[in-house]
């Protein structure tokens, strides 16, 4: 044992002065009361210690701290009662200090040996703490133990735990520095207030509570005798094993990779070894297929190792499907010393100097979440010993790597709904309530019933982006190709026709010759166009094939006319890939930016928004109070579209224009939007999976968008859409009036052009007094 008077906290706060002094009184009664209970040996022990203090004569007598070492038999009797016998001093920081003061005077080796090392490295136990939360901290601890001992009001008091940096790790370790004051007595000098339960609770719960109950029970008021118990513990791996599960209560999707730091360093905690490296890597999968999570967590050796980076989608599941099969845990602590034959996969680890390495499955509800990868690079090797200190975070990694598959799955599921179905997270409520309804009723075994999810007085915006001439252009593409086709095989049989001769071939060069002055001619109709493409897919295709394969001598020409026709890139569909090349870097930038627009709508108020691919892109957007019920819906979220609506058109003709250097085939965008001022409502069709317009007048404006696409002006072949300008179609002019003044904003902002053109346009089957104003794209 060790005698020294030690001030633990030293580099804190003072607290104010209270009336706390040694005293042996407190330990003497308790010794009274083991030796009246005790039945075992023990009671020997206890006998002998309350002698020797009757000797001395020491009952409640007040010892100053000077005195104290005149008494270390005393000391070393109270040491020997109050700690384990199976403990011996350099396996235990135990200690003896002042009534509730932080001066301590005598203890084990190992405490002292704890203590010192704080006193070189300052405030090495104070962790993440302030010096005000620590003083905060033992103010509440003298306050629960007074009001315990002069009030009965027992208030918990949550353990802390301290952090320290392990100097030959350079890791933290982390103690639980325990006070036991069983041995002190608390007496008031003066009258005490009345309190009640709820006010103490208040005072010792509420932020400001300490300073009011110091106010109302300075500590001067307080007498404190007796001695505290000090007890220094190393709870690291438990402090661990809590990080790794606080990592899994506290994250947030998204921050899977400060998530995944924190982990490791816990885990490198807990095995108390900076040198060895952790992995995690989470087996994901879609269609009960494993796929790989794109998450690198860890040193990300499993993931360059296993990931796609250098694997195949196909290989990468081969490997991964294989594990699955047959988990076993590896571990060597030499992998170089390892059977090549035997273990073949490791000469990629080899190749990045992997030393020692475990593989450890991990697995949660019995199903494989995973694998815990863990090693050492050349010049460092680890032991089994260090795998067996994993076994308390195996089910906290197992519950954290559960928790990032699920979250890749509700991910896809959003995908889905946002990308290829109606249920769009807007209108995802609607279809929540309905579908607990369903539930309910089922569960009570009452009629089911399938709910109509509909939504009243909604807004509806429409607009159109159509690709100008597309079918002019597909069409000139299909018999340009034709053409090359039709040349190419007349070529081919030509060239054949001077090694190989037979009735058939002097058949298919006429049909041939045929078919080119039809082409050429400008009569072909769809219905010879498609025996056009059957007469040269099908039937000339078999024809030279059957030939080359039973007469050698063709297979040079036949070849090399076959490679020119391939599907993936033969030259006969060299204008048609090109048309398409274009089309779709339209619809791809066209498509991605209406995307990103879909996501800021929604912030500013929620909004139903749906995409229809044609050759270009229409979408259909529903806005009102009934989609979002309890947000204030008000006119100015319909004025936010209106403009949103002009200069999101305006944004893609300039965005074409822009692609137009990188498209083989030069296209252009028309613009169009159909102004409809008026609610509608709006019904999921369960059968058709989509949202439709309800109700007869309602459906008069689902008919208008199907047949303004191609409308021409009034007494003119003009059409009314036209490159770089946009289009506005409208029956009120109330209606129109609602754009105008943003008309006027982009025009002044250098979006629009000046110029307007008021038109009116040709009377539809149905329709007549449609209006449109025409504006220019800058």
């Amino acid at each position: 044992m060790k005698k020294r008077i030690f001030n633990i906290a030293q580099n804190y706060p003072s607290l104010p002065e209270v009336d706390s002094a040694i005293s042996f009184g407190p330990f003497v009664k308790y010794l009274k009361e083991k030796v009246r209970e005790e039945q075992t040996v023990k009671s020997t022990l206890y006998n002998h210690a309350l002698n020797e203090f009757k000797k001395q004569g020491i009952t409640n007598q007040v010892i100053a701290f000077d005195d104290i070492y005149q008494y270390e038999l005393l000391l070393e009797y109270m040491y020997a009662c109050l700690s384990p016998a199976f403990l011996t001093e350099d396996h235990q920081a135990w200690g003896l200090c002042a009534p509730m003061q932080p001066l301590t005077f005598y203890g084990t080796e190992l405490m002292y040996e704890l203590l010192e090392h704080e006193e070189k490295d300052q405030h090495s136990f104070a962790g993440s703490k302030t010096l005000e939360q620590h003083q905060h901290d033992r103010l509440h601890f003298i306050y629960s133990f007074i009001l315990d001992k002069l009030y009965d009001f027992h208030s918990p008091v949550k353990e802390k735990y301290h952090s320290a940096i392990n100097s030959d790790t350079g890791l933290p370790a982390y103690f639980h520095i325990g006070l036991n004051a069983s041995f002190i007595e608390v007496k008031a000098k003066g009258s005490l207030p009345e309190l009640s339960y709820r006010e103490l609770q208040q005072y010792l719960t509420d932020e400001s509570g300490l300073d009011k109950l110091q106010e109302l029970l300075p500590l001067d008021l307080f007498e404190l005798r007796g001695i505290s118990v000090l007890t220094i513990t190393d709870v690291t791996a438990k402090q661990a094993v809590e990080n790794i599960k606080n990592v899994r209560l506290s994250r947030v999707p998204g921050s899977e990779g400060a998530a995944y730091e924190e982990v490791i360093q816990s885990l490198k905690v807990l095995v108390q070894n900076a040198n060895i490296q952790f992995d995690l890597f989470p087996f994901v999968r879609v269609n009960n297929k494993m796929v790989y999570g794109y998450v690198k967590g860890g040193s990300g050796l499993l993931f360059s190792v296993w990931g796609e980076e250098t694997l195949s989608p196909e290989a990468f599941r081969q490997i991964a499907e294989g594990y699955a099969a047959n988990p076993n845990s590896f571990y060597s602590p030499d992998i170089w010393a390892e059977s090549k034959e035997m273990f073949p996969w490791l000469d990629r680890f080899r190749e990045l100097n992997v030393k020692s390495m475990a593989l450890i499955p991990v697995f949660h509800n019995h199903i494989l979440v995973g694998v815990l990868g863990m090693h050492t690079w050349l010049g460092e090797t680890f032991d089994e010993r260090k795998i067996t200190l994993l076994d308390p975070v195996l089910a906290p990694i197992a519950q954290l790597l559960q928790v990032y598959i699920d979250e890749f799955n509700f991910e896809i599921e959003n995908i889905i709904k946002e990308k290829y179905t109606s249920i769009q997270p807007a209108v995802q409520w609607k279809f929540n309530e309905a579908a607990w309804h369903y539930l309910y009723d089922k569960k009570k075994k009452l009629p089911l019933r399938t709910e109509d999810i509909s939504f009243i007085d909604v807004y509806p915006f429409y607009g159109a982006i159509d690709i100008r001439n597309s079918t002019i252009e597909r069409n000139a593409a299909s018999k340009a190709d034709l053409n090359l086709h039709l040349n190419l095989l007349r070529e081919t049989l030509k060239q054949l026709s001077k090694i190989y001769t037979d009735a058939l071939l002097v058949e298919m060069i006429f049909n041939c010759n045929k078919w080119n002055d039809i082409l050429h001619s400008n009569e072909l109709n769809t219905t010879e166009e498609n025996s056009l493409n059957i007469f040269l897919k099908e039937e000339t295709n078999d024809y030279l094939q059957l030939i080359s394969q039973s007469h050698p001598i063709t297979q040079k020409v036949i070849g090399k006319y076959l490679e020119h026709i391939s599907v993936h890139n033969g030259q006969v569909y060299k204008h048609r890939q090109a048309l398409e090349t274009s089309m779709q870097l339209i619809n791809r930038d066209i498509n991605t930016y209406f995307e990103t627009e879909r996501e800021k709508l929604q912030e500013s108020y929620p909004c139903y928004f749906e995409k229809f691919r044609t050759d270009g892109i229409e979408y259909d957007i529903y806005i009102g109070q009934s989609i979002a019920p309890d947000i204030i819906f008000n006119r100015f979220h319909l004025k936010n579209l209106r403009l949103w609506q002009l200069s999101s058109m305006a944004a893609i003709a300039k965005m074409v224009r822009q692609l137009q250097p990188d498209m083989p085939v030069k296209l252009a965008t028309t613009q169009l939007i159909f102004i409809h001022n008026h609610p509608i409502d709006i019904n999921f069709r369960i059968d058709e999976r989509k949202f439709d317009v309800e109700g007869a007048y309602n459906i008069r404006y689902q008919m208008i968008k199907k047949r303004i696409d191609k409308v021409l002006i009034r007494n003119s072949q003009e059409r009314l859409t036209q490159p770089d300008k946009l289009a506005l179609i409208y029956f009120n002019k109330r209606d129109i009036e609602d754009y105008l003044p943003f008309v006027k904003y982009l025009q002044e902002t250098s979006t629009l052009g000046t110029e307007t053109e008021d038109l009116d346009l040709e009377d539809l089957q149905g329709l007549s007094g449609l209006k449109a104003l025409r504006l220019v794209i800058l």
